[in-house]
């Protein structure tokens, strides 16, 4: 008896908690994307109009993320209060972001649009979000499902994803510095920033050297005036020391005392 009720169960879509599975599953986006996986986050499918059939209007739809290897462990919520927010990833392996509603996964929006997991750096710090999307550990993999709960608790869920792996920082020791490896441009273009850093270098310390040499060069005692600046526009005098000065002009002759015409007498 108790098996046939539970084939019943399960044909009717529901589960042994008591919610209902919904048959979709959640994956990373097979749009031609760059960044689908990072270090911290990974983009997945949105789901178009699949939770209007098991949620209302005012229902809320989380996305639930834990660790790749700790589905099991993961309980959802009997109530709001109980919702896991982002610091429980670190604790309890799981916890649940993307708060929404089932209209906002069925608004016209653009094909090429994703749910960024892991997008938020901002709240990481921040207790007061129980939403917060904040970024992921790496390196680790996960795995995720949609839950749709009420005031009163869930009500149903997806599928979990497969495992997402994120991608993993490279090693220092296994980078390629070859210099044979790089392009004839890339060699060239290294080349001329080179030179251009040393050229920029030496001809800032041979200013820094030139101000230097200014500061420290001795000036004029204190008690020593400096000799008068000569006016530039002023004409110089010019001496010709290889030649005798001219002697000086003789005076006039005195002037000859000539007789008057009334002490002249005619001849006889």
């Amino acid at each position: 008896m108790a098996s046939f009720l539970l084939l019943l169960l399960l044909a009717a879509g529901g589960t042994v908690t008591g919610i209902e599975t919904i048959s979709y599953t959640p994956s990373v986006s097979n749009k031609p994307l760059e960044g689908k996986t990072t270090q911290s986050t990974f983009a997945l499918t949105l789901p178009h109009c699949i939770f209007d059939r098991f949620a209302n209007a005012s229902d809320s739809i989380w996305l639930v993320v834990t660790y790749a290897n700790a589905t099991a462990r993961f309980k959802n919520p009997k109530t709001p209060q109980e919702i896991p927010p982002y610091e429980a990833l670190f604790t309890s392996h799981g916890y649940m972001t993307m708060k929404s509603t089932p209209a906002q996964y069925c608004k016209a929006s653009n094909p090429n649009t994703v749910l960024r997991v892991g997008g938020e750096s901002s709240c990481k710090n921040d207790d007061t979000q129980t939403s917060c999307n904040g970024p992921l550990p790496s390196p680790a993999s996960f795995r995720v499902k949609f839950l749709i709960m009420d005031s009163k608790g869930p009500k149903a869920e997806t599928k979990w994803s497969a495992p997402i792996p994120l991608k993993g920082g490279e090693a220092w020791e296994t980078v390629d510095t070859w210099p044979g490896r790089r392009s004839g441009d890339m060699i060239v273009i290294t080349t001329i920033l080179s030179a251009l850093c040393g050229v920029v270098t030496i001809g800032f310390l041979s200013t820094v050297s030139y101000e230097c040499f200014k500061l420290c060069r001795p000036g004029p005692p204190e008690n020593q005036e400096e000799p008068p600046r000569q006016d530039p526009f002023q004409g110089s005098r010019y001496d010709t020391h290889h030649i005798p000065p001219a002697p000086p002009a003789p005076p006039p002759p005195p002037a000859m005392d000539m007789p008057s015409p009334h002490h002249l007498s005619p001849a006889s």
